[in-house]
């Protein structure tokens, strides 16, 4: 799979996809989770995916989905071969949730579902934000706009925190933006699949500016934030892909940490996957300078961490 292509400055943060809700636990019940036939092996496509997805924390809801899609795909090209109609439909989305809740790296899964299923030809994935598509000039922000589009035909174009587009007024460059996506989403809606994130209420906010924005987009979906026993489960993965394991102390330490922030810190300004995350990385090098300190460089001693490198104190919710 082509790697995705980051316009931003700051660089972009992939983080492990949000937890289960509540519209996921009622799927359950649904019939989402039967098995595929084991002699049809035409579904191995989805379920790569779901393998994929499976070393993931959560996201229940987003399997849901992603079965829907696939499954509407699939039948679609039966009802072709058997000479019926297969209507296209516009695969639009957008991704609502609070920062490090997974939206990047579901984007990227069906981008890759999308080009192994012949929706789209590439199943690329381009990043980008308000200061790529806005220009500084009357046309430029079209222009820059078009070009961008273009970039992203036979994948997928997303747009973080695109209500940013919104703000500015009316002599702001960013409705320029908003017509010319609209426009290319009709254009050319089963060329390149657009998907627009950011803060839940902002996004609501966003899409009551044009009238015309609400219905291009069929597929919404919520991405809550991780629940602490959630963001445990996260950071034992964390630390297993890079080799480490918690000591049992410094378990007990981060889970109450975790605790006192999520209580005293805004869903909004608690940046989730990517909080626990930097909590690691500290860590690890906090452990770094224990053991060169001690000069004790055995196995156990390299890869545990414990309670005394795990330094919170001093860690920002963001």
């Amino acid at each position: 799979m082509d790697q995705a292509v980051t316009y931003k400055n700051n660089g972009q943060i992939n983080i492990i996809l949000n937890g289960q809700t509540k519209a996921g636990k009622e799927a359950e019940g649904k019939g989402y989770d039967l098995v595929l036939p084991k002699t049809d092996f035409k579904h191995a496509i989805l379920r790569q995916i779901e393998e994929e997805m499976g070393t993931l924390v959560g996201m229940e809801e987003m399997k849901r989905n992603i079965k829907e899609i696939y499954a509407w795909i699939f039948v679609s090209q039966k009802r072709e071969e058997q000479g019926l109609k297969a209507g296209k439909q516009a695969l639009h989305m957008m991704f609502k949730g609070n920062p490090g809740t997974g939206k990047t790296t579901v984007a990227r899964l069906i981008g890759k579902l999308f080009c192994q299923m012949n929706v789209l030809s590439k199943g690329h994935l381009i990043e980008a934000e308000r200061a790529d598509l806005v220009g500084e000039y009357i046309g430029h922000t079209a222009q820059k706009t078009r070009e961008l589009i273009k970039r992203s035909l036979g994948g997928i174009l997303f747009i973080d925190e695109a209500y940013s587009l919104a703000r500015g007024g009316e002599k702001d460059f960013g409705k320029e933006a908003i017509d010319t996506l609209v426009k290319h989403m009709e254009d050319k809606q089963h060329e390149f699949i657009l998907i627009l994130a950011g803060y839940s209420k902002e996004m609501d906010q966003f899409l009551a500016i044009n009238p015309g924005l609400h219905s291009r987009f069929p597929l919404v979906i919520d991405f809550p934030d991780y629940t602490v026993d959630q963001l445990m489960d996260i950071s034992k993965r964390m630390i297993e892909e890079r080799e480490y394991v918690w000591s049992r102390e410094a378990e007990w330490k981060l889970r109450d940490h975790l605790m006192s922030v999520k209580s005293m810190t805004q869903p909004s300004k608690f940046s989730n996957g990517r909080f626990i995350r930097n909590v690691i990385e500290k860590s690890i090098r906090a452990q770094a300078m224990r053991l060169l300190l001690a000069d004790k460089y055995n196995r156990d001693e390299l890869i545990t961490i414990k309670a005394q490198d795990l330094i919170v104190r001093d860690e920002k919710p963001l």
